[in-house]
């Protein structure tokens, strides 16, 4: 509940900044564009968001015959969680790391990479495939789409503003905006675009804990998913995976965590914190080590 509260929070902030933005370079216009803008953009990621992922991943489907037990596992996950059973994919790549996509459980692939099918026992890959159902049931594909768009369109008004700034061509509702509304402008070219990636971080942190969580409750093993954390952390930090860091809040492990990231900026949580946790849930519940 805390979880779901926060990024509904965190959502409505973006939102409020974005709209502020457009207000800022052109009055009651400028926020009327924000908002349909914002509308656009968040309807090309609700359709689209999954095929882009699976493309730019290099993931490809596979049929029951060529990897059954990981097909097994998705069904009886799946089924656990209350959702239709999701696309299976394989990314061609020994750094061990998946994900989620999906604009609904009706519209939803799970993707694992090679090496992630070589380092964990069943147990494990149970763990980490629970979690990536949790955050189809969740929706957390849509909302982390949502809060992307939202910051790469905040990011887009800022530097909307320097130009028209640059140019002299800033207006809003009042004749003479004078040396406030100047100074407003510039601050907003300079903090929104910094707040915007904050809170969409915040986002991606708040739904892994979630999907943490979740996954636990579907696969009813929390020390698997644990155990499979720890693992797959050591692998990433050994062998970070090359991709997009667009894409990095997408997978279970930030696959970018062999360079140093502070906190604030992490898509991830810290997997101490995750580890934790899933610990205390097994205490809770009176799951043995």
């Amino acid at each position: 509940m805390y979880n779901t509260l926060k990024t509904f929070m965190l959502l409505a902030a973006l939102t409020a900044l974005f709209v502020i933005c457009g207000q800022l370079i052109g009055g009651k216009v400028g926020a009327i564009f924000a908002l349909v803008l914002a509308g656009v953009m968040n309807f090309f990621a609700y359709w689209y968001s999954d095929k882009l992922a699976l493309k730019m991943s290099g993931a490809r489907p596979v049929s029951p015959s060529e990897a059954p037990e990981l097909h097994q596992l998705v069904a009886k996950l799946a089924a656990q969680a209350g959702i239709p059973k999701p696309r299976v994919y394989i990314i061609p790549t020994e750094t061990p790391n998946a994900f989620a996509t999906g604009r609904d459980p009706e519209h939803a692939a799970v993707a694992v990479t090679a090496g992630i099918m070589r380092i964990l026992n069943r147990d494990e890959l149970e763990g980490v495939l629970a979690h990536e159902i949790a955050h189809i049931k969740n929706r957390d594909i849509l909302i982390s789409s949502i809060a992307a768009v939202l910051a790469g369109a905040i990011a887009y008004l800022a530097d909307m503003a320097s130009w028209s700034l640059l140019f002299g061509g800033f207006s809003s509702d009042d004749e003479d905006n004078g040396i406030l509304g100047y100074v407003g402008i510039f601050l907003m070219i300079i903090l929104a675009p910094l707040a915007a990636m904050i809170i969409q971080m915040a986002v991606s942190r708040s739904r892994e804990y979630l999907a943490d969580a979740t996954g636990a409750k579907i696969c009813r093993c929390p020390l698997s998913l644990a155990r499979a954390l720890e693992k797959l952390d050591q692998w990433n930090k050994r062998i970070p995976m090359q991709v997009n860091p667009a894409q990095a809040q997408m997978f279970i492990v930030n696959p970018l965590s062999g360079s140093s990231l502070y906190k604030l900026f992490s898509t991830h949580p810290p997997i101490e914190d995750r580890i934790a946790k899933l610990v205390e849930i097994a205490r809770r519940e009176g799951i043995a080590a």
